[in-house]
């Protein structure tokens, strides 16, 4: 699971510079979904995010942030635990396969409780609001694929 983990963070750095990369080229803002989310799991939950409104704001974007770092981390510490109850089944897979398994369980981790939040419809995105999703997770699936490929042995 350490391998795992420690593979999502290489995979999470990935995701990140491709995600700022693509706004850099296409000058687009990054997204406020993360933020959404805080806010309607605090709601939810019935927790406040303290502080002023400056101070506030500063804190959910950090919280917004920093679980999206947890999700990959957390992914990759999934992809431990089942290779490890598998006997080591899914680090002798291709990379590009396993790759392409730990994207899109990144995705279903980051958009499904958006989704299931109301904050994003997938099914209403443009090609271009999929292309901003698809490749950082991608680059992410790959990179903690190769990563833990190479721990793992």
């Amino acid at each position: 699971m350490l391998q795992g983990a420690v593979a999502g963070a290489a995979g999470t750095t990935a995701l990140n510079l491709l995600t700022y990369l693509d706004m850099t080229l296409r000058g687009r803002p990054a997204s406020s979904t993360p933020e959404q989310t805080v806010e309607r799991i605090s709601s939810a939950v019935g927790l406040e995010v303290p502080g002023d409104e400056d101070t506030r704001t500063n804190r959910v974007q950090g919280l917004g942030a920093a679980m999206g770092l947890a999700t990959g981390v957390l992914v990759g510490a999934a992809l431990g635990a089942v290779d490890e109850a598998s006997h080591g089944t899914l680090h002798r897979l291709p990379v590009g396969l396993l790759g392409t398994g730990v994207a899109t369980a990144a995705l279903v981790g980051a958009n499904g409780p958006m989704a299931a939040l109301g904050i994003s419809d997938p099914r209403t995105w443009t090609a271009s609001d999929w292309a901003s999703d698809l490749v950082p997770h991608l680059g992410y699936g790959l990179v903690t694929a190769f990563t833990y490929a190479g721990l793992a042995d």
